[in-house]
């Protein structure tokens, strides 16, 4: 048995002039002997894909954060509940990055579909994984879900 141990650190710019926010995440994973160099490869490659993508995710929800909006004088709905990237469920909107949750099970069907994030990424038209919207996550999740059932 092989033991892997991925991790990721950021540091970005703070509020305050000459500061800054690190961010950090680590795990450590256990491989299955046996593995060829192809196989080991993807295996580091995907879990340090998921560990960079979790912290830029946690950055990109930190910087984003802003005050609730208070709700029209009327209380009457703001437009038709279904308008685009703007959709929103949950207090979220699909135009919102990617969960860890929604990447980590992306690239687990990924992998059992012989995909690397490379090729997920590709599939959904973005550059790489981490910078997949839930909404692409989703529909590739939905996708790579029929194939692998």
């Amino acid at each position: 048995m092989l033991k892997l141990n991925a991790s990721f650190s950021k540091k970005v710019p703070a509020e305050t002039d000459y500061s800054s926010k690190s961010y950090h995440a680590s795990v450590e994973v256990e491989l299955p002997d046996g593995l060829n160099d192809a196989q080991l490869k993807e295996r580091i490659h995907s879990t340090f894909e998921l560990v960079r993508a979790s912290v830029e995710t946690e950055i990109g929800t930190h910087s984003q954060a802003q005050p609730p909006q208070q709700p029209p004088a009327n209380n009457a709905p703001r437009g038709n509940g279904n308008a685009g990237n703007g959709f929103r469920q949950g207090g979220q909107t699909h135009s919102d990055p990617a969960s860890a949750k929604q990447l980590k099970y992306l690239l687990d069907l990924g992998r059992q579909c012989g995909l690397m994030p490379a090729e997920l990424a590709a599939k959904a038209g973005a550059q790489s994984i981490d910078s997949l919207t839930r909404q692409q996550c989703s529909k590739l999740i939905d996708e790579l879900g029929r194939k692998a059932a």
